[in-house]
């Protein structure tokens, strides 16, 4: 650089002359003297005094660029003596250092923290102390470039207003003195999430870089605890700091394998097109498991359990890389974050049986001693997780994707398995088949993240597969290891790769913060899109009672999962109790299905699995009964959660429901769009129709949205409703209606104190609800009660109120719509269990 910055601008101007054709005439753009080249080199030797000139200008350009790219950078460590720094931060910090010095940016560090500036910098020269260089540097030179960083870094206290204008001041002082330009400023927010606001309002106000330098902050998780606290939290932030200056950090982004995804799928886009799809692909799993337990840690994972602290954004990440659509350009930050996006709005909605989750034994024993809990306390924060997630997506229909994590479990490891079908059907016995290739071997792409037996970041493909491309200058095959197994295989059955020089997962982000590369970061948009789609599922989890497992090698067979259609269950039976005592809780069977009456009309009660069970196996019955007699089934279903699990054993457990001949029909539906998650028709489109064969001119949606309106009078969609029903259904008789009860006595949209629907003559009305959205149609009280059958299914211990109260009333329906439901000619019978009924 001493060659360029040596001040002689003569040759500024005759290689701009030289350029412009005009060197003869150089008196006109005012160039000075020392740009003339003497006379008799130029007249004798026309053409080396152009190649002269020609090199003498391609240095000065580079020249010139290095002095334009050349820059100070700041990079600000708030929580400077934290165990994240002290872990990695700063580690990773000095590799960017190593990595960048000599090149084109100057920088400084500076730790910070509430901390006394003596007693600070004791503790951040602590953590400085264990820095070291890659293994295949020499000691002399780590030593010097170490002695660099050290000089280079320094403790300041941040805490007021005023300590983060000195700071910018300190940095402007520092590039002019130094006579260089400000690229830019990184502050690393390593600090509690409570403390981002007020750190981020003094950074805004006191501390940005002046104009032409950016600002880079960076965040590390929790970013919320839902949805509403991440939309918060986002809306404080985004007042602050524009989206592209925000870098959310998942450390899982950084880890080798996890970066290597993408890049994988893209160099081997020629062999993965044609399997990586719903048609090849089986099923696709997501493991982080530790064997550690949560001790020391726990008044945080009180607050946050495993599915926050690692399935909501570690294992999530990961789920996004594997199931979006693979960008043109891989190497696009936007297209790879539209891509995820996109990705995250494919996801099919939670729910409760998508999940289990379990709690090692010791964990209340801690909880009680860290958190001064009383001797009864008892947790129901979950330390074990596993959830079932479905991507509605053509690549991705019915390819079930599990995602897995627990402590105090039997191994440390983490991975991302796919496994591929295999249609081959091999006659002779194993021991005949082609060693490794053999077509009838399990066909599997992991991407082994670390730890495990393997112990080291790697990407295995089946030879059985293809051998896969990777980046030679980064990743070698790896040697093979007699003995060594992988998931159940031999590592021979394998293509195994590995990287040639580890590198810890903060190295990597910090390199890429540097280099402005965002799409190994969470953005706004993504951040929210994934927290719309656990927080249901984690309102829904909220009181459930976790499996207790003893931990480490002792659980067994108690942790492991089964796939059953669209639920996730433990594959053994939970036993009552662990350790065997007195006065035992009774267990579900003990009781027998109930059968009794109700409102002087048939009651069956059970518990809520049974009582599914049973009632589907009632409508199965009534469906082939009626397709028996007149060929054809009309049913009207309700919405809202309580059918979900009747909806998903309709469509998974009973193969000989005549769908062919079936007619579905809405009992009743929300004014929104039918693509609207809130719609009835989505639920029922999402839970039952997408995994049955039914015929499309069988579906019957209720026509809430007309003419690009929802529910207008003018639009007549409750007179088309109940004109078709008029055409299709015998004397407009439903073979089978199927109702709910709310806990204010309303079935379908027919609510107390409205009359609407309560009698007359219409079949289907408009109606108001007290619930948004308010608009509703509903099929009338009427028109249910001339239904063959009629069954209301109510289910959980919200609904024992209005049970007992409904139960001594007469027929009021303007007071309690459900009390009016009695078929004219038909059947009455109610579904409720165990906690419904009794409480």
């Amino acid at each position: 650089m001493g060659s360029c910055s040596a001040g002689r601008p003569g040759w500024h101007w005759a290689c701009v002359l030289s350029y412009l054709g005009r060197s003869k005439d150089q008196s006109q753009l005012g160039a000075p003297p020392s740009a003339m080249v003497s006379k008799p080199l130029s007249n004798k030797h026309p053409g080396l005094w152009k190649m002269l000139t020609v090199a003498m200008c391609v240095a000065l350009v580079g020249c010139l660029q290095a002095q334009e790219l050349r820059g100070h950078v700041s990079i600000v460590l708030l929580g400077a003596t934290g165990d994240l720094a002290k872990k990695y931060l700063w580690q990773g910090l000095f590799q960017l250092y190593l990595d960048e010095v000599g090149k084109d940016h100057s920088f400084s560090f500076h730790g910070a923290a509430l901390t006394a500036p003596e007693q600070g910098w004791k503790l951040m020269a602590k953590a400085l102390e264990s820095l070291s260089c890659p293994s295949d540097m020499a000691p002399s030179h780590c030593a010097e470039l170490k002695d660099q960083f050290l000089r280079l870094s320094q403790y300041r206290q941040l805490k007021t207003a005023e300590d983060y204008r000195t700071l910018s001041k300190d940095i402007e002082a520092q590039v002019k003195q130094e006579d260089l330009r400000e690229a830019g400023r990184i502050f690393y927010f390593s600090v509690p999430p409570f403390a981002y606001v007020d750190i981020a309002r003094n950074i805004n106000s006191s501390c940005r870089p002046g104009p032409g330098a950016w600002l880079r902050v960076v965040f590390e998780k929790p970013f919320g605890h839902d949805h509403l606290s991440a939309q918060q939290l986002a809306t404080e932030l985004g007042s602050f700091f524009q989206e592209e200056e925000m870098y959310r950090v998942d450390h899982y982004l950084g880890k080798q394998a996890v970066a290597q995804i993408l890049p994988f799928r893209d160099q081997n886009r020629k062999a993965l097109d044609g399997l990586w799809n719903r048609h090849h692909v089986e099923r696709v799993e997501i493991i982080m498991k530790e064997t550690v337990d949560a001790e020391g840690r726990i008044s945080f994972y009180e607050e946050y359990g495993v599915i926050r602290d690692v399935l909501q954004n570690h294992l999530t990440e990961i789920l996004m890389l594997v199931a979006m659509e693979l960008p043109l350009n891989v190497s696009s930050s936007a297209a790879v974050l539209q891509h995820k996006l996109e990705a995250f709005r494919g996801l099919r909605g939670l729910n409760k049986g998508s999940a289990v989750v379990g709690q090692y034994q010791a964990y209340s024993a801690q909880a009680r001693r860290e958190l001064q809990k009383p001797e009864g306390f008892h947790s129901l924060t979950p330390t074990f997780a596993g959830v079932l997630v479905h991507v509605d997506s053509l690549r991705w229909e019915g390819v079930p994707f599990t995602l897995m994590s627990g402590k105090a479990l039997d191994e440390r490891v983490g991975y991302v398995r796919v496994l591929f079908k295999n249609q081959a059907f091999c006659i002779q016995h194993e021991r005949h088949w082609a060693p490794e290739q053999s077509p009838c071997l399990p066909r599997q792409i992991i991407f082994h993240i670390g730890h495990g037996e393997l112990s080291h970041p790697a990407i295995l493909v089946s030879r059985n597969l293809f051998r896969p491309s990777l980046p030679a200058h980064s990743w070698a095959e790896v040697q093979e290891r007699p003995g060594l197994r992988v998931l159940g295989r031999p590592l021979s059955d394998f293509y195994a790769y590995s990287p040639l020089r580890e590198r810890d997962a903060y190295s990597i982000l910090l390199s890429h913060i540097f280099h402005g590369r965002k799409e190994s970061f969470i953005t706004t948009e993504n951040l929210l899109a994934s927290w719309d789609f656990w927080t249901p599922l984690l309102d829904s989890l909220a009181h459930e009672v976790p499996r207790l497992y003893p931990g480490g090698a002792d659980t067994g067979c108690l942790l492991d999962l089964e796939l059953n259609g669209g639920h996730l269950s433990f594959s053994q039976q939970q036993p009552e109790q662990l350790v065997p005592g007195p006065g035992s809780a009774p267990k579900p069977s003990d009781f027998q299905v109930l059968r009794a009456r109700y409102r002087e009309s048939p009651l069956i009660s059970a518990w809520p699995e049974e009582l599914i069970s049973r009632l589907a196996s009632d409508i199965e019955a009534s469906a082939l009964q009626a397709v028996q007699h007149f060929g054809k089934f009309h049913l009207a279903l309700s919405g809202g959660s309580s059918p979900i699990a009747l909806f998903q054993q309709l469509a998974m457990g009973h193969y000989s429901f005549p769908w062919a001949h079936t007619h579905l029909w809405l009992v009743d539906e929300r004014c929104v769009p039918l693509s609207d998650p809130d719609s009835n028709f989505q639920g029922l489109q999402a839970h039952l129709l997408q995994h049955i064969r039914l015929p499309y001119y069988n579906i019957h949606p209720m026509p809430v949205h007309l003419h690009q309106r929802l529910c207008a009078e003018e639009d007549q969609g409750a007179q088309t409703y109940a004109g078709e029903i008029s055409a299709l259904v015998a004397n407009s008789s439903f073979d089978l209606v199927l109702l709910g009860m709310g806990t204010d006595g309303h079935t379908a949209s027919l609510f107390p104190q409205s009359p609407t629907g309560l009698d007359g003559e219409q079949l289907v009305v408009l109606t108001q609800s007290p619930f948004r959205p308010h608009q509703r149609m509903s099929l009338s009280l009427p028109l249910i009660n001339r239904a063959k059958k009629v069954a209301v299914l109510v289910m959980g211990r919200t609904k024992r109120d209005i049970t007992m109260l409904v139960s001594r009333v007469g027929q009021e329906p303007r007071k309690w719509p459900i009390s009016g439901v009695l078929p004219s000619s038909g059947q009455l019978v109610w579904y409720m269990d165990y906690e419904a009924f009794l409480g």
